[in-house]
This record gives C-alpha cells, sequence and structure tokens, in this order.
C-alpha cells in the first residue's frame, strides 16, 4: 500500500541515511561533472554490466584505479595481461580476459570518437537519458542495465537526466510503500540526493530484508 506524503518523505530520508551510498561511491570515484570521474563511472558500468556480484565489481573497480588507470589515456597505456592481472586480483576472474579487451575498447572508443569526454557524449545526445543510453550501449560490454546503472548514478552530476529511475528502482520503491513514479519520487528529496535515492531503492530491491530492519525502529508503518 502506498503511504502518505508525509511517511513518504520519512521513509525517503531514511532510506538515504541507511542505504543510499552509490556504487560510485564505493568504488572510490569522486564523481564530478568531468572527463576522469565520468569515465571512471563508466569503467564500473562495465564491470557491473557483468553477471557476477556487485561488491566485487565494486572492489575491482577499486584496484583498477589504484592501478592508475583513472583516464581512458593510461588505461591504454597498459597491457592486456596486466589487465587480466588486476581484475583477477579484484576477484573478477570468470570474465578477466574478455574484460581486459572491452575496457581497452572502451578506452578506445571514448577517445576516438568523443575525444575521452562523456560530455560531449550528453551534449552530442542533447541530454536525452534515451539518446545518452543508446550511445552508451556502443560500448562493448555495455548493455541496457549497463547504461542504466550509469545514469542512475550521473544524474547526480548531471540534473539534465533527473529524474532517472529505472526498473529495479522502481521496483524497490514499491516495496518501500513509495511512488513509482519518477516525478513524484524525485519530489521527495533534493535533486542532488536523488542519485542516493536511486541506490538505496536498488538496495531495497535486490534485497528487501533491508525493509524489515527499517520499520523496526523507524515505526514508519501508514495508518
Amino acid at each position: 500500500m502506498t503511504k502518505g506524503r508525509s511517511t513518504q518523505a520519512k521513509t525517503a530520508r531514511r532510506l538515504l541515511e541507511r542505504h543510499g551510498t552509490t556504487f560510485a561511491s564505493d568504488a572510490g570515484i569522486s564523481l564530478q561533472d568531468k572527463p576522469a570521474p565520468l569515465w571512471q563511472l563508466l569503467v564500473l558500468s562495465l564491470l557491473l554490466s557483468t553477471r557476477i556480484r556487485s561488491d566485487i565489481a565494486v572492489a575491482t573497480a577499486r584496484e583498477l584505479f589504484a592501478e592508475g588507470w583513472r583516464t581512458p589515456e593510461h588505461l591504454r597505456e597498459s597491457t592486456w595481461q596486466h589487465r587480466v592481472n588486476v581484475l583477477g586480483r579484484g576477484g573478477y576472474r570468470r570474465y578477466d580476459e574478455s574484460t581486459a579487451t572491452r575496457l581497452d575498447d572502451a578506452a578506445a572508443l571514448l577517445l576516438d570518437r568523443w575525444g575521452g569526454d562523456l560530455r560531449r557524449l550528453r551534449d552530442e545526445a542533447d541530454g536525452d537519458p534515451r539518446r545518452i543510453a543508446d550511445a552508451l550501449q556502443t560500448f562493448d560490454g555495455i548493455g541496457p542495465a549497463g547504461a542504466s546503472i550509469f545514469l542512475r548514478e550521473v544524474q547526480a552530476v548531471w540534473p539534465q537526466v533527473r529524474p532517472y529511475l529505472d526498473r529495479l528502482a522502481l521496483e524497490g520503491a514499491r516495496a518501500a510503500g513509495l511512488p513509482d513514479d519518477p516525478e513524484q519520487l524525485s519530489s521527495l528529496v533534493d535533486g542532488d540526493d536523488l542519485a542516493h535515492l536511486a541506490a538505496a531503492l536498488v538496495r531495497v530491491a535486490r534485497d528487501p530484508a533491508l525493509l524489515d530492519h527499517h520499520n523496526d525502529d523507524g515505526n514508519d508503518n501508514d495508518a
């Protein structure tokens, strides 16, 4: 059952506080509207696109960035075997060889087509989330799910794509008794917090038991 407006806002705040850490933040990305962190988010989205646990993808992204590959130029300076080794060190072993190739392909495409700057991709698409998603899927390894992850997180620094709530986030909203309309959901939090709310809702969709803890001590049940 959908909750009353004041209770919805309270629920959204609690979800933000407890589960609103974005994947980018978990991966050590200081997300800004600049080429390097946007590249890092693209790498993370590519890693999260594979059928592998999200914590492994995040840990692997940290390993890649710790290696110094925080820009497409630096990644292109690495060897395929070096990338395979680092991917394996992060726990990304089942897909390490194919992903080592895809990372190099992604860096090459970004540099060749958009000068290494994903803001150019955004501007080429006139800030339209659907067109951005289509362009993102030209990177081998990023499909609809990966494009959704990127857009869900990048809305923190690309206000023109807000509100972006994908299928998984809306599934979490329904489970939490929140509206499953992006505009209504976005009105419950400040614009800069929407990416964090989306992250929390994705966690709820994947683990509805989080709501049990949320309600136990939050007394958030609507009358």
